[in-house]
């Protein structure tokens, strides 16, 4: 398995466990209106993710056009680690952090050894 496909499945785990985090709150929400926004884009984005990465493991060539796609979710950090931060150095370590994510990522999926991988129809 190539690098930038370990990196990716490391990357989606970190999101199934920030939806995990974040599902109590979804919850709460569920029991005061019963279609919310942020349950929808939770849901929406859990079964997203559960999708590719079965793709993933199953090496399928389509897996690789939805992975690029979760992948695009790194791009927002960037920013958003930037002035998140009170301290300026931190919020620029913290954005080039997400910024070398971002480009692993990418670099990663979008290389010949990931498209070979990728190769079941």
């Amino acid at each position: 398995m190539p690098a930038g496909i370990r990196l990716f499945l490391a990357y989606a785990l970190v999101i199934l466990a920030v939806v995990a985090v974040t599902l109590p709150r979804v919850i709460e929400q569920a029991v005061a209106i019963p279609i919310s926004p942020i349950g929808v884009f939770s849901m929406a984005l859990l079964a997203y993710t559960i999708f590719t990465v079965t793709l993933v493991l199953q090496r399928k060539e389509a897996a690789r056009g939805l992975a690029l796609g979760l992948a695009t979710l790194s791009l927002p950090a960037i920013p958003l680690a930037f002035f998140s931060f009170a301290v300026a150095s931190a919020g620029i370590v913290a954005a080039a952090m997400c910024l070398l994510l971002s480009v692993a990522l990418f670099r990663g999926l979008t290389g010949p050894s990931a498209r070979a991988y990728l190769s079941e129809p």
